[in-house]
């Protein structure tokens, strides 16, 4: 059973509140909660069909997000022979200095070095 991440309810620009959560997410990205990391979505049709997914989940509900965003720990290596690693880093929803995914269906912290098949340059 995954555990319940809390409901946080500190303004969303604290950079404490958002360091504890990045810390709640990374217990469930860290501790092998299983996610949908193999179908990246390369396409506009594949992003649209999570998107739209990630829209039907509770604002509340950050494991299914996870899970359906295909989030991983560490960053993923195409195996297409593409050099280009894809991390939250090297993506283009990624906010460097706050360490947070703005893509508005996850509007999450996330690490540097965590991946999720939405990554975009």
């Amino acid at each position: 059973m995954v555990p319940a991440v809390a409901h946080l309810t500190v303004a969303a620009d604290d950079a404490d509140h958002d360091e504890v959560w990045r810390r709640q997410l990374a217990g469930l990205v860290e501790s092998g909660l299983k996610t949908e990391w193999r179908q990246r979505a390369y396409t506009s049709e594949q992003v649209n069909q999570i998107v739209a997914r990630l829209r039907q989940i509770p604002r509340e509900d950050y494991a299914s997000k996870l899970k359906v965003a295909g989030f991983t720990a560490t960053p993923y290596h195409p195996p297409e022979g593409v050099e280009l690693e894809q991390s939250c880093s090297t993506c283009m929803y990624f906010e460097r200095h706050r360490e947070f995914c703005n893509l508005p269906e996850l509007a999450l912290p996330v690490r540097p070095e965590w991946s999720c098949v939405l990554w975009r340059i």
